[in-house]
């Protein structure tokens, strides 16, 4: 179920090759009866949510093929309940290896992926606050600015880079936001949410220097 169709006619090849397994191909949903769904990122996460139960009482379980690496993505792809993980550069051995580890109710990441939790597990986790105030300090935008949008006061906006900044390990606020990009967690489609106060939050914020 990947949504790229060159993607999913080569999986489909390959996972042919052993005649171990009998493959179907759904762009909607899959038959019940599936013990294994190979999917891209964003299809694997709504179906790791929502899969109905199969024939033996399980859900389905979840492999992604993608080219998403950074540390937010996979970390988000497990959280929804994704059991496997590779990237779109894995050997196809690797491929018939992970969907075999899947069908036997394990799970499978490919080494780079593993690194990446495993990093990922020995860091402090961002507050929801303090990643909006780190994706405001990637725009360029000052302390007030940030307070102004959030709708929080500056000398909020200063603990709150404090912290995020110490979690980063990050000796100044442009590093922080390198070292935020270089793991994924700025989104740059996301808007950061702004309290409510009973006043309308300002929206317009001026692109400012971070100094």
């Amino acid at each position: 179920m990947h949504r790229d169709a060159v993607m999913t006619a080569g999986l489909h090849a390959l996972l042919a090759t052993p005649a171990e397994f009998a493959l179907t191909a759904h762009g909607c949903q899959p038959p019940a009866q599936a013990q294994v769904v190979v999917a891209d990122y964003d299809t694997g996460i709504e179906l790791a949510r929502q899969l109905p139960q199969g024939r033996f009482g399980q859900a389905a379980r979840v492999l992604i093929v993608t080219q998403r690496d950074k540390e937010w993505e996979v970390r988000t792809a497990m959280d929804a309940g994704v059991h496997g993980y590779l990237l779109q550069g894995c050997s196809p051995d690797e491929l018939v290896r992970a969907v075999r580890q899947l069908s036997q109710g394990m799970r499978y990441l490919s080494e780079a992926v593993t690194r990446c939790v495993a990093d990922s597990l020995s860091r402090e986790t961002l507050t929801g606050r303090e990643t909006d105030v780190l994706q405001l300090l990637a725009k360029g935008c000052c302390n007030k600015s940030i307070a102004r949008e959030l709708g929080i006061g500056v000398g909020t906006v200063k603990t709150h880079v404090k912290g995020l900044m110490s979690k980063l390990d990050a000796t100044a606020r442009t590093h922080a936001v390198v070292v935020a990009t270089q793991r994924g967690l700025i989104d740059a489609g996301r808007r950061p949410a702004p309290f409510i106060t009973g006043e309308p939050v300002q929206r317009g914020v001026a692109r400012q220097s971070l100094q």
